[in-house]
């Protein structure tokens, strides 16, 4: 009989120092304890999501106040710990100061990895990616814990614990796959495949405040107040989606996860709090059926225009800042500046567009959201 996957679901109110801490103790007790994930000597790195450095009230990383925690358990365990990510934007160090993290560490006495530097790595057990290029800091590493936040996504409508691995590609390494993996369903499997290499071994959601709506960078932020603690990743994403109210079904990463042997999205232990408490029915999730990008054929250019939601430039929010257009990984660029002129805001050809939303997901004045054309709007209607 097939053991259910574990996922230790764990009420934490706030960020209060003392609470956060009980909490993220309980939840590696209820796993077996910190030292089951490291060992004595073993140089283990804490991997938190730090998609931009942006200050922690807007929820876009994990609270320094749990990053606090689980450096402090870990260290207690005997282990040897690092820290890093590569943010879309930026160096690493940056990107850790703005929200806090990087005062934790310092004062921890924890330093950070090499996130700019990578060395390419060859995986002849992956499914769809045969190699990847890996930051050192990672492969330097004895041992992975990956620490994501609760939030929405445009293009993967979760990004979570299976995505969190993704800033472990060093820089603008991943605007290539972006560009590469031009639709969800590619993107998706590239995603399993890099966390079937990578293996970590806990992974740990910060999901006490999360971001709803125009996730990842420019949602509204949330309290679910729960801390997520399990080994399989999947498990632990589809365990989110729930309490989004969100059909995990709907989450390409989890069909090919399970399909792949990531992880089961089927058979999963709760532990420690109910997860109906935590299920919030008016969180802001794209529950529509309609997928995030158009699949290559005859009828793609028909789809993109009229069917698959797409990214808009608010023109009165949009401060032409350009980082949209840097952002952009697609090859010519599906959006410019008009025969160069600054003083109105990027233009849109649809036609080029791979719908990674990269540039709605790295806008720094949430002046791009994610919009369903009309005829895609009336057929879920219909």
């Amino acid at each position: 009989m097939k053991t259910p996957s574990q996922v230790a679901v764990i009420r934490c109110e706030t960020y209060q120092k003392e609470s956060v801490q009980k909490a993220v103790e309980k939840g590696l007790e209820l796993l077996g304890g910190a030292q089951r994930f490291a060992q004595p000597g073993e140089k283990i790195l804490i991997k938190p999501n730090l998609l931009i450095g942006e200050p922690s009230e807007k929820q876009i990383s994990p609270h320094p106040t749990v990053f606090e925690a689980v450096l402090r358990c870990f260290q207690e365990s005997g282990a040897a710990l690092c820290y890093g990510d590569s943010p879309a934007f930026g160096k690493p160090g940056a990107a850790a100061r703005k929200p806090g993290l990087a005062e934790v560490a310092e004062r921890l006495g924890v330093p950070l990895a090499d996130f700019e530097n990578g060395e390419t790595v060859s995986f002849p057990e992956g499914h769809l990616i045969k190699q990847f290029t890996i930051a050192r800091g990672v492969l330097e590493a004895d041992g992975l814990i990956s620490l994501a936040k609760f939030k929405t996504h445009a293009l993967t409508r979760v990004t979570g614990a299976i995505k969190n691995q993704f800033g472990c590609i060093p820089g603008a390494l991943k605007a290539e796959f972006h560009a590469r993996m031009s639709n969800v369903e590619l993107f998706s499997q590239m995603l399993v495949d890099l966390n079937l290499l990578l293996k970590p071994r806990l992974y740990i959601m910060d999901g006490i405040m999360a971001m709803q709506g125009n996730g990842p960078r420019n949602g509204e932020p949330y309290p679910m107040r729960v801390l997520l603690f399990s080994t399989d990743p999947a498990a632990l994403d589809a365990t989110v989606s729930r309490m989004m109210n969100l059909d995990p079904d709907l989450v390409p990463p989890l069909k090919w996860a399970q399909k792949w042997g990531l992880g089961d999205i089927e058979e999963i232990e709760i532990l420690g709090d109910p997860v109906e408490d935590f299920i919030a029915p008016g969180f802001d999730a794209n529950r529509s059926p309609l997928s995030t990008t158009a699949a290559p054929g005859r009828m793609e250019w028909l789809m993109k225009r009229w069917v698959i939601p797409r990214p808009v430039i608010d023109e009165e929010a949009c401060t032409r800042c350009g980082s949209c257009v840097k952002i952009c990984p697609a090859e010519p660029k599906a959006l410019d500046f008009f025969q160069g002129n600054h003083g109105s805001p990027p233009s849109y050809q649809y036609d080029r567009c791979i719908r990674c939303y990269c540039c709605q997901e790295t806008c720094p004045h949430d002046a791009i959201t994610v919009a369903v054309p009309l005829l895609g709007r009336l057929l879920h209607r219909g």
